[in-house]
């Protein structure tokens, strides 16, 4: 566990290693992820593993009202090296494959991602395949828990959960919500919008004004004014370099930015402003 200076919380990184030599064929081991993000590298691959999520989340977890939403949402990164072993999801005994084994040509395997829902059990199942010369083969990845009630599943380049409404622009009630939990919070422009086409993502480029909070070293520059960080968001949201001022939202995802909420700053100015004198703010921000 290790603090985060520039967000001022408790960042926890979970790094697990386990190796097959002490395994069994056939045999099952039992790993519990409690970090909120961490990375997991298993060495000679033999018999299987079944990772359990239960992190220790923040207080984000809970929705509008102070209800708690009990979702959790969680992203798988496999190295481009994943060999051995074959990674499913777990959820309610029924088994979904999420990266299969690789072969040397194969393209890199990309970032998986789906929800918990209350009262489901989940879990990661690693299961090696049969390989005559096991002292080559890795299977590894990285893998981020959340429990936020505004996040988008935009981050999942072949979802297992539904992208439907990432696009959706936020509501009031999720734009302050979002001023107040996301990992970074910044006013900018628009210069340029981009395609990564590993991603399927657009990368928008933003000057930034003003850095409200970022996580991570996400906007620099040599000077308070000539700040510069690119974001990602889904193609199909449709982005497109545009005037004005905007204020930028979202998530860190395996060290990249991605959007969540982004109104025109007059528009959050406002939302702000009338939620402020009905004493209804979740969090105050030093606006203008």
């Amino acid at each position: 566990m290790v603090w985060d200076e520039l967000d001022g919380r408790v960042k926890e990184k979970q790094s697990t290693s386990a190796h097959g030599l002490s395994q069994q064929q056939g045999s099952v081991e039992q790993i519990s992820l409690h970090c909120s993000e961490g990375a997991l590298d298993w060495l000679y691959p033999k018999g299987a593993l079944r990772l359990t999520l239960s992190p220790r989340l923040p207080s984000a977890v809970v929705g509008p009202g102070g209800s708690s939403s009990g979702l959790i949402t969680a992203c798988v990164k496999p190295s481009e090296h994943f060999h051995g072993a074959q990674l499913y999801l777990e959820r309610d005994g029924v088994l979904e494959l999420l990266v299969g084994d690789r072969l040397e040509e194969s393209p890199p395997p990309r970032v998986r991602c789906f929800s918990r829902l209350p009262g489901e059990k989940v879990a990661l199942f690693l299961q090696a395949t049969p390989h005559q010369d096991i002292s080559r083969r890795i299977a590894s990845f990285r893998y981020e828990l959340r429990g936020d009630w505004t996040v988008h599943l935009s981050l999942d380049s072949n979802p297992v959960s539904s992208n439907e409404g990432a696009c959706r622009p936020c509501n009031n009630t999720e734009l302050l919500m979002a001023v107040c939990t996301s990992d970074f919070v910044v006013r900018g422009n628009i210069k340029a919008v981009d395609e990564d086409s590993e991603l399927r993502a657009a990368v928008i480029k933003v000057s930034a004004t003003r850095v409200f909070r970022q996580k991570y070293a996400l906007f620099t520059g040599t000077g308070r004014l000539t700040l510069s960080g690119e974001i990602r968001t889904l193609l199909q949201c449709g982005v497109r370099p545009g005037a004005g001022s905007f204020l930028f939202t979202g998530r860190v995802h395996f060290g990249e930015s991605w959007l969540g909420c982004a109104p025109r700053y007059k528009d959050f100015l406002q939302a702000y402003t009338q939620a402020k004198l009905a004493q209804q703010l979740p969090c105050e921000l030093a606006v203008d």
